[in-house]
């Protein structure tokens, strides 16, 4: 059972709030290995629906899962020069196996493109055989010096999908179709709006040709980078000989692409949605949507109470099953806790619909609905309750969507922006800030040195402002792109 006692505001400390939150609604708890975490129930059935949501996106798209080794030549990582740059200081090493030091050492895999694409150039011989499309479920290792749960950890679940193409169009079209994918599930599903764009060549996955991503505005103005697609071009089919017969009989390289999201998007819904009574989970990903809480005084009420409360739960089940609605729902019928100490632990949890049903309600054919979202409390009549149930959860999933991106263009910036009032928003509340870039690296680095600000991606089309900036945010120099900057975790 949660604690009661309250957790930090939002307002007074937002880090605080979110790692007590964490580990009060039990989505996770630290493990006895430094940075590694354990993903309870709670937070694992969140990372299920997501896991189960996405592979359906991703087999409609074409894809196949696979699996592939944790253990990776160390060799490997050194064939692609700008991937074991990158990799380098993050990867966790075995060097001794069986009571015998190895001959090579083995890299336990921080991502695996490169021990993927070994594979691919076994597999692929012509231009028959691509596209070849793969998607994995994997854990990888990071050695993060500075954790979080779900945020940052040495150890997280991800996806990893890996794709072969005969030209480097059908590679751009896969990247950028995979980043689209990764936005209809994160503001569908997730009700969290992102923006997407191009990454600059310093903030690119080491050793891809470009990188996308979808940049999400959490409640502190920080931004998550929830998701990524890489167009890798040839680099890796060079390193790993992957090549291929065209059609019109000559050998070429293929060309790939990879993109990945993770149960860092577990810590993106917590901190987009959650309040200051709790975590607050949109509807589609709630492991449990609708929670009964009986209310009674007498052994005898009980039992007429308890009984309706499990004929509710069986009706919406068999409700359920004639409609799309997914209804997961469960009675808390536990003893000698009072209603209020239930109300709070759900509360906590996030659970988007509690219903309240005592003798009263049953004598008026009700029973009392409570959003989480709005907190809004009403009775509904008992014979029409799953169709109504169904309306609200359809209604708080839109809400929480709708309210979290009028808060990002609340807190978004746009126009002249001179650099001294990018520093003065930066040290204060953060935003999201749309200005103009050179295109320099020395002018994005000194940026981020002195603000620790960077480009969170050069957004796509409909994100950009209607009148493009003109000059660079620090130099005044001519922009030749507008840039998203802000903090980010």
């Amino acid at each position: 059972m949660a604690d009661e006692k309250k957790l930090p505001t939002r307002a007074q400390d937002f880090s605080g709030w979110y790692n007590e939150l964490v580990v009060r609604a039990e989505l996770a708890d630290y493990a006895p290995v430094r940075g590694c975490m354990v993903i309870r129930p709670n937070g694992y059935g969140i990372w299920e629906r997501m896991q189960r949501q996405l592979d359906d996106m991703f087999k409609e798209t074409g894809h196949q899962n696979a699996y592939f080794p944790l253990l990776i030549p160390q060799s490997f990582l050194q064939k692609e020069a700008q991937h074991v740059e990158g990799f380098a200081p993050e990867t966790a090493v075995v060097t001794h196996g069986g009571g015998k030091e190895l001959d090579e050492p083995l890299v336990i895999r921080p991502t695996s493109e490169t021990i993927i694409y070994s594979m691919f150039a076994k597999w692929v011989q012509s231009y028959r055989d691509l596209p070849l499309l793969i998607n994995q479920w994997a854990n990888v290792v990071r050695w993060e010096m500075r954790t979080r749960l779900f945020l940052r950890t040495l150890e997280f679940l991800w996806q990893e999908g890996h794709t072969a193409h005969a030209t480097e169009a059908e590679a751009e079209d896969e990247t950028r179709r995979m980043l689209g994918v990764y936005r209809d599930f994160m503001e569908g599903w997730m009700a969290m709006p992102v923006v997407t764009g191009r990454k600059s060549e310093s903030e690119k996955f080491a050793g891809a040709l470009r990188t996308y991503s979808c940049e999400a505005m959490m409640q502190d103005n920080k931004a998550l980078q929830a998701g990524t697609s890489h167009n890798l071009g040839q680099n890796f089919a060079r390193a790993f000989d992957l090549t291929f017969q065209t059609e019109a009989g000559e050998l070429d390289f293929a060309w790939n692409t990879s993109w990945g999201v993770s149960t860092r998007m577990v810590g993106g819904l917590v901190m987009t949605h959650g309040d200051d009574n709790g975590l607050v989970t949109p509807p589609l990903l709630a492991p449990i949507e609708v929670v009964i809480v009986p209310i009674y005084r007498t052994d005898e009420d009980r039992e007429r109470v308890i009984a309706a409360a499990m004929k509710i739960k069986e009706s919406l089940g068999a409700w359920e099953r004639r409609s799309p609605a997914r209804l997961r729902i469960h009675v808390d019928a536990r003893e000698g806790i009072k209603p209020g100490a239930k109300y709070y632990e759900w509360e906590l949890r996030g659970i988007p619909l509690r219903m309240e049903i005592g003798p009263r309600d049953l004598d008026a054919g009700q029973a009392v609905l409570v959003r989480r979202d709005t907190r809004e409390k009403r009775p509904y009549p008992l014979d029409t309750i799953g169709e109504s149930i169904h309306e609200l959860l359809s209604a708080i999933q839109d809400n929480l969507l709708e309210t979290a991106r009028a808060r990002r263009e609340a807190n978004s910036v746009r126009g002249d922006v001179t650099y001294e009032r990018f520093r003065e928003i930066m040290d204060g509340d953060g935003a999201f800030v749309y200005a103009g870039w050179c295109g320099s690296g020395e002018c994005e680095a000194k940026i981020k040195e002195e603000t620790k600000a960077t480009i969170r991606c050069l957004p796509d089309d409909e994100f950009r402002s209607a009148v493009a900036p003109t000059s660079c945010l620090r130099c005044g120099e001519k922009s030749v792109a507008e840039a998203l900057w802000a903090k980010a975790y």
